[in-house]
């Protein structure tokens, strides 16, 4: 196997009514975390919208891990103060501290559509 099929894992993300959107979760940035969340994966919960981030809640508690303050359009992140995984799809900034878990590659423009409540679901998939 290569490096690429170990550390980066591709999953699709379903938001109900509005489509796919696709990305990885990239196993370095924060090992213990992103391994949680492959253990739990599908994930299914309810969105909810602050700012320019998309959030659901999952069924994982961790700590802070490599967390960071500042994050980048179109990163996954963990949040460890609502246990929750993090779409950021424009310009604003975390709540608090976060852990990087991945980035979303295809259809990021899918995430400003999405309203409080509708439901998100997180899968690996294959390339």
């Amino acid at each position: 196997m290569t490096e690429k099929n170990t550390s980066r894992i591709p999953i699709k993300i379903i938001l109900d009514g509005l489509g796919e959107a696709e990305g990885e979760l990239t196993l370095f940035l924060a090992p213990r975390t992103v391994e949680a969340i492959l253990r739990k994966l599908p994930l299914e919960d309810r969105a909810n919208v602050w700012k320019e981030e998309v959030y659901f809640e999952v069924p994982i508690k961790m700590g802070t891990e490599k967390a960071k303050k500042l994050v980048e359009k179109g990163t996954m992140a963990y949040w460890p103060l609502g246990n929750s995984i993090c779409i950021f799809f424009g310009e604003s900034q975390p709540y608090s501290p976060v852990n990087l878990i991945g980035k979303i590659s295809k259809n990021l423009e899918l995430f400003r559509k999405v309203k409080n409540g509708i439901k998100v679901k997180v899968k690996k998939y294959s390339l």
